[in-house]
């Protein structure tokens, strides 16, 4: 596997702030296949970390792991929920770690196709618990105006674009801590993944941490604080995205295709 000299010790000093997630020397299987192998990371409150990498580096792995739909094979995540508290949540359930104030938007989108727009919002409430204003109808609306004139439509019924758009604004409703977004811009229109940057833009000054997973480089460069990238399971460079931008070395090797 090549590797530029400089990746691993590229190692930013983590932003000032109250560490919302540590994840410490994760591994996770599927059936024999190791694909995680000693992943760790941290991040601090508001800012966004994007995982990058190629198909297979294990990026939706990762994102599996930290909401519990895999269970890791080994390591530890420790999850600051709705109270602040720090929780170990590495052998949680999903429903129960959703409910700590972590809300995970799939690369499948998988939104509720015979439920209106506004009935799949509603799915998703609940309120925060630790003095937040929540997020409503209304000002996802006016995060996404493209929804406000849908939501008395199936979510069937509206494009592809627009179900992504529907898929976070229904995550939102959940008022999580902490988002994870898993390639949000895959597959999108260009005018729909410049929205996509306005709507992590405004979450990142509304106080949302963000886990970004992608492979467009061109878009979580203009969205993210920090960057790791991963490579067969392992992170092989980390950094600021100011020094990611810098390094050719780094991004010849382990993103162009």
């Amino acid at each position: 596997m090549r590797r530029c000299a400089r990746c691993i010790s590229a190692v930013a000093p983590r932003r000032a702030g109250i560490e919302v997630l540590t994840v410490d020397d994760l591994h996770a299987h599927y059936g024999r296949a190791h694909i995680l192998q000693g992943v760790s990371f941290a991040l601090a409150a508001g800012e966004v970390l994007v995982l990058l990498g190629r198909n297979g580096a294990g990026k939706t792995t990762t994102m599996k792991s930290l909401i519990g739909l895999l269970r890791p094979s080994a390591g530890r995540i420790v999850f600051a929920g709705r109270n602040g508290a720090s929780q170990d949540i590495t052998a949680l359930e999903p429903h129960r770690i959703a409910r700590l104030g972590l809300g995970y938007v799939p690369e499948e989108r998988r939104i509720f196709p015979d439920l209106t727009v506004m009935e799949n919002l509603e799915v998703g409430r609940r309120d925060p618990s630790d003095g937040r204003a929540a997020w409503t109808p209304e000002r996802l609306f006016a995060l996404f105006p493209n929804l406000a004139a849908l939501r008395a439509r199936p979510g069937g019924r509206i494009s592809g674009g627009e179900q992504q758009m529907l898929t976070i604004a229904r995550t939102l409703m959940g008022n999580p801590r902490l988002l994870l977004l898993d390639e949000p811009s895959e597959g999108l229109a260009p005018v729909v993944v410049e929205q996509m940057v306005a709507v992590i833009t405004t979450l990142k000054a509304e106080g949302v941490t963000v886990l970004l997973a992608e492979q467009n480089f061109h878009f979580a460069r203009r969205v993210g604080d920090r960057a790791a990238i991963l490579e067969t399971g392992r992170i092989v460079w980390r950094g600021t995205m100011a020094n990611l931008l810098a390094d050719d070395e780094a991004r010849a090797a382990h993103l162009q295709v």
